[in-house]
């Protein structure tokens, strides 16, 4: 008998009945989709930045949101007509520095699932490097080129 998680809605047939000991179906963990695996991504990637720079860290805050608010960052875009991965905001008196990542950009961007982890890492270094002014490779010494 052949069996497959077709859409990821978990496992079917005799593995899914009742389990002797129990009476109740047998648990399987599912990986992390959508959002929930995006945000997993990002925090790894503030992880792996934070071993190398922890004070770069602390000064900036750093967001998530689905899609860029076309009213305030594409006004200027002109002949670079692309959708942006990420925004910088430089810090004032008032408030930290701030990175807001794009979910829905970068997941069309990526490859595949497993892609996705290191175009998030390397799309926040980047944004650190621009606000920080610090080379790529002390932000992250591992990927720097």
């Amino acid at each position: 008998m052949r069996t497959r998680d077709r859409h990821e809605r978990g496992i079917r047939g005799p593995m899914a009945l009742p389990n002797d000991l129990t009476d109740r179906p047998l648990r399987v963990p599912s990986r992390p989709r959508g959002r929930e695996y995006f945000l997993l991504c990002v925090r790894d990637a503030i992880a792996r930045i934070a071993e190398h720079c922890p004070d770069v860290i602390d000064t900036i805050d750093i967001g998530v949101d689905e899609v860029p608010d076309a009213r305030t960052l594409w006004h200027d875009l002109g002949e670079h007509d692309t959708v942006p991965l990420a925004a910088a905001i430089e810090s004032s008196q008032a408030r930290h520095a701030r990175i807001v990542i794009y979910r829905r950009p970068l997941e069309h961007r990526a490859l595949d699932r497993a892609d996705l982890p290191a175009l998030v890492h390397e799309t926040l270094v980047e944004q650190i490097v621009a606000l920080t002014g610090r080379s790529i490779d002390e932000i992250d010494p591992e990927n720097g080129t």
